[in-house]
């Protein structure tokens, strides 16, 4: 009887568990935040699929099939790789330097495309990097690198 009473607490809990989500997000990928120039910056990021973005020190960017977590102001958003240009901005501050691009191509509500991404060391690696789809579903990350 008392294993019996055991085994549905632990089933109403891993139910309760499931139904509430998860404790923890994933971590973010390997390296250390980092702070990085222009010149650092302004090259051919690759992504793990072969996309790639290309930043110029005029502060726009091409893009061929890369990954990112694309939001727009309209609530919609989409996890495919995205082609096209825009532009670019780098803000650094003591968390190490995040860059936000926009596409010049509008959304599907006539609204903002971009997103944000993280930079990150690891060894003689430079990492680009920004959650993809919901944390919680531990898609992967795109992630964007360049030797040094």
């Amino acid at each position: 009887m008392r294993s019996c009473r055991t085994a549905l607490v632990l089933l109403a809990l891993a139910l309760a568990l499931t139904a509430c989500g998860r404790f923890w997000n994933q971590p973010p990928p390997d390296g250390e935040p980092v702070v990085l120039k222009a010149a650092d910056l302004t090259t051919t990021w690759t992504d793990a699929d072969g996309g790639t973005l290309t930043l110029r020190p005029d502060g726009t960017f091409s893009a061929h099939h890369v990954c990112g977590d694309w939001m727009g102001a309209s609530d919609w958003n989409w996890t495919e790789p995205r082609s096209g240009s825009g532009t670019w901005k780098a803000e650094s501050g003591r968390a190490g330097t995040a860059v936000r691009r926009s596409f010049d191509a509008k959304g599907p509500e006539g609204d903002e495309v971009g997103d944000v991404l993280g930079a990150l060391r690891q060894g003689k690696t430079l990492k680009l990097w920004t959650r993809v789809g919901d944390e919680d579903n531990d898609d992967p990350h795109c992630i964007l690198t360049r030797e040094l």
